[in-house]
């Protein structure tokens, strides 16, 4: 299973943005999660998800926000689950805490660990592996300007590049090319493989509370 714990960054100098987030997240993703998102502490928000495809997508929401430290665990989650994400444990969130710990002193403010350090199949790629190609497209991200970010949001909510250069008010010219400074289709590119890394990184059974 998958956790993303995020901390907000800077928090002491800005106001709590934890439950914007949470809301933002349950809205854009109301199907995605096992757990709600979820105020543990402060102001850190936590999620437990089940499918590689939403827990890459919400990373990338929680990033864009440019906010957020952001750790994603990978591993077992003891059952039965509680009502609230924050009496939640496992593997998986031990890990996660490992992650976002770290992922305040990248580049990237992301980093990503497996409980009981595992790798992908065959140890092919290992967690360090996939945090580091996962890194690096939140860094492409990072470099999207603001109207980068206008005709990229057009695309994928279904425009074509001349339906976005009629609503922009811009030559399609214009739109190809914020689509090419953009890095868009890099970016698309990158989403199914990314998936299939960590889909295969997420291979340990669930805990089972004897109790």
């Amino acid at each position: 299973m998958f956790v993303i714990t995020a901390d907000q960054v800077d928090s002491r100098n800005d106001r709590d943005r934890a439950g914007e987030l949470v809301k933002q997240l349950t809205t854009r993703f109301p199907d995605a999660f096992v757990l709600p998102p979820d105020q543990t502490s402060g102001d850190e928000i936590q999620m437990l998800l089940t499918d590689a495809a939403a827990t890459l997508h919400a990373v990338l929401a929680i990033q864009r926000a440019n906010h957020w430290s952001i750790g994603l665990g990978i591993g077992s989650v003891r059952t039965p689950l509680p009502a609230a994400t924050r009496r939640a444990s496992g593997g998986a969130f031990i890990a996660a805490r490992d992650a976002v710990t770290r992922a305040k002193r990248t580049d990237a403010r992301f980093a990503l660990a497996v409980d009981g350090d595992a790798a992908g199949p065959g140890g092919a790629l290992t967690a360090t592996d996939v945090e580091a190609l996962v890194a690096m497209l939140l860094l492409v991200r990072r470099r999207r300007t603001g109207e980068g970010w206008e005709v990229v949001d057009l695309l994928t909510g279904g425009r074509s590049q001349a339906q976005a250069a009629a609503q922009l008010g811009i030559s399609t010219a214009a739109v190809s090319q914020r689509v090419k400074s953009s890095l868009w289709r890099v970016e698309e590119s990158a989403l199914p493989a990314l998936v299939k890394l960590l889909a295969a990184l997420d291979g340990t059974p669930s805990e089972t509370d004897q109790t």
